[in-house]
């Protein structure tokens, strides 16, 4: 049982080892854990950790709260990651607190220290004073496409599409900005991310065939569209998410070894050079075979979640093609058949699915009853609820709140249905549209007034649905949009 003064040694992402230290443990059923300011490239013995005090975040806007150190409630029903090494037990070192209010998850704490010694290491110094002051007023920034009054503070920016190049030395007048937004070919993006370190979260649309961010010092990336065929990257890079055709190959350090990487795939292939990833995030429209993923020898943790009802595993997880899988986690897996999921083999520690049918929710706990793997299942649904609700964008509100989720599901399949009797092409169905989509956002502000479930999740749930039901009757993104934004109350 976890104690107080218990430590532990944390794998990083990008390699080495960080470590905390359990502060105090309430009678609430959470525990008080410390990030500990220590890198080690080996793992550390407990007594090397015995002079590390609490880390204190000073990267980014971390300065604003001095000498507060790194710690997090952490719900103690949820198992810490099976990564985590136990070293053994210490008296609670000087400065780490015995509770918090700050609520968070063990997962977060090791990105905690590879951001920190990426702003003391990598950021230069005049880079870190001017994020830390930067200028109040507002700034005229002209990157070719005019000038535009912007806050210096601002933290990301759209880049203006079609221009054939831009004048990059206008964002050194954003000190703080951190993330970009691209469309189109390079025009000199590279190279600007190259000269601007502070910069390391990248969203890149419809890139030209070949791309190469070797050398810049982006964390985070997101690539979409297709035509992609050849991706180098970072070494620094830790968080990959691909939508759209992913390239055929990518170049990164020890083949992604350090990436957590992030899919929507039709087939679930990983593209070559990636080979080596630990975190797999994999989206997918229709049934899978594990089989495809085969070559993933080193992966710890996976994620697959689908976005059509009922897809399938076609064959079982064999276990010997991924023996260090400790963590497994499924979402809208209405289709599959629980006697089709990994054993209880000696790395699985933990089963998370989220979106299920009864009758494979009994039979997933039953497989691994009495084995050292924590099975958490939410979301569970009858074959009749599924079968009048599966397609409805707005099911997993009930799992929240039976009668909130009920109305929701009610109240969209009203809107399809009036939608699906309209006349596709005549002009007159935007006309009429528009008093149902709004019959729609008045029912969810009646539910959101009433049972207050409506969050920032399902408020882009809610979001995605309308903006469906409206591109069906023909109606303009810009004109939903503002419907939307004019009608909501939630």
């Amino acid at each position: 049982m976890m104690k107080a003064g218990d430590v532990a040694a944390m794998p990083l992402p990008l390699g080495g080892y960080g470590a905390c230290q359990v502060g105090g443990i309430g009678a609430d059923g959470w525990a008080t854990v410390c990030t500990l300011d220590w890198y080690s490239a080996v793992m550390p013995a407990l007594e090397d950790l015995a002079s590390a005090g609490p880390l204190v975040l000073t990267h980014h806007g971390w300065p604003k709260w001095p000498e507060r150190p790194e710690a997090l409630r952490v719900d103690l029903s949820v198992p810490p990651p099976p990564d985590l090494v136990w070293l053994g037990w210490m008296p609670v070192l000087p400065g780490v607190p015995q509770e918090t209010n700050a609520y968070g998850v063990w997962e977060s704490m090791p990105s905690s220290v590879v951001h920190q010694r990426r702003w003391d290491l990598q950021v230069p110094a005049d880079a870190r004073a001017a994020y830390g002051e930067p200028v109040q007023d507002p700034v005229v920034v002209d990157l070719g496409d005019g000038p535009r009054t912007l806050y210096a503070t601002v933290p990301d920016l759209d880049l203006p599409p079609h221009l054939p190049r831009f004048r990059w030395p206008a964002l050194d007048a954003l000190p703080c900005l951190t993330a970009l937004r691209h469309s189109g070919p390079d025009r000199g993006l590279t190279e600007a991310l190259t000269a601007r370190p502070l910069i390391d979260r990248l969203t890149w649309n419809d890139p030209p065939g070949t791309v190469d961010l070797s050398t810049t010092h982006l964390t985070t990336l997101t690539i979409s569209g297709t035509g992609l065929r050849h991706l180098r990257l970072p070494p620094g890079l830790m968080d990959l998410r691909l939508t759209g055709e992913p390239p055929e190959t990518v170049e990164a350090a020890e083949d992604g070894r350090w990436i957590e990487l992030t899919m929507t795939s039709a087939a679930g292939t990983v593209p070559s050079g990636l080979h080596g990833v630990r975190e797999l995030d994999l989206h997918v429209a229709g049934d899978l075979s594990p089989v495809t993923l085969g070559a993933l020898t080193g992966l710890e943790s996976l994620h697959l979640g689908w976005s059509r009802p009922y897809g399938r595993l076609l064959d079982t997880f064999d276990p010997g093609r991924f023996p260090r899988l400790h963590t497994l986690r499924l979402t809208d897996a209405y289709g599959i058949d629980a006697t089709f999921l990994p054993p209880s083999a000696a790395s699985l520690r933990r089963v998370s699915v989220d979106g299920i049918r009864r009758s494979q929710a009994g039979l997933l706990k039953t497989r691994y009853r009495g084995t050292p793997v924590h099975v958490t299942v939410r979301g569970a649904k009858s074959d009749a609820w599924l079968a009048a609700n599966v397609d409805n964008p707005l099911r997993d509100w009930v799992d929240d709140d039976e009668r909130a989720g009920a109305a929701a599901c009610k109240a969209y399949a009203s809107a399809v249905r009036a939608v699906g009797r309209l006349s596709a092409g005549d002009p007159a169905t935007v006309a009429a549209a528009r008093p149902i989509l709004r019959t729609l956002v008045e029912k969810l502000n009646g539910i959101e007034e009433r049972y207050e479930i409506i969050d920032t999740l399902r408020r882009e749930q809610a979001a995605d649905a309308f903006f469906d039901l409206a591109q069906r009757a023909g109606i303009p993104d810009s004109q939903a949009a503002g419907w939307f934004d004019e009608w909501r109350d939630f």
